[in-house]
């Protein structure tokens, strides 16, 4: 499936517009990945956002609007989730989602190489 082209382009303005973030754009998950500072921040998948939380924030995050959790192989990886359109639509709530994503990618660890 291809990734939102427009979506990516919206992501990408706005981590181009923080100083001192280092990102990188990685095809990966059947979409786009941005590190930002060697660390998987938030990726388009479709035309829904997957970001990467803090997972002690899951149930403050599930009752957002467009939350979708994130499923692999029957499980749901904690830390990361969906948000559809409805939940990114307007400039609030696409800020909301991409400072969680930032906030968390300061103490992250990131994947082995």
């Amino acid at each position: 499936m291809a990734y939102d082209l427009q979506l990516a382009e919206k992501i990408r303005n706005h981590l181009s517009g923080i100083p001192g973030l280092k990102v990188e754009e990685k095809k990966m998950f059947r979409g786009l990945c941005f590190m930002v500072n060697g660390k998987m921040c938030v990726n388009v998948s479709g035309e829904n956002i997957m970001c990467r939380f803090d997972p002690e924030l899951l149930e403050v995050i599930a009752e957002r609007n467009g939350f979708g959790p994130m499923i692999m192989k029957g499980k749901q990886l904690n830390g990361y989730c969906y948000v559809h359109p409805v939940g990114y639509k307007s400039k609030k709530d696409f800020d909301y989602w991409m400072k969680l994503c930032l906030d968390f990618n300061k103490k992250a660890k990131a994947s082995r190489k």
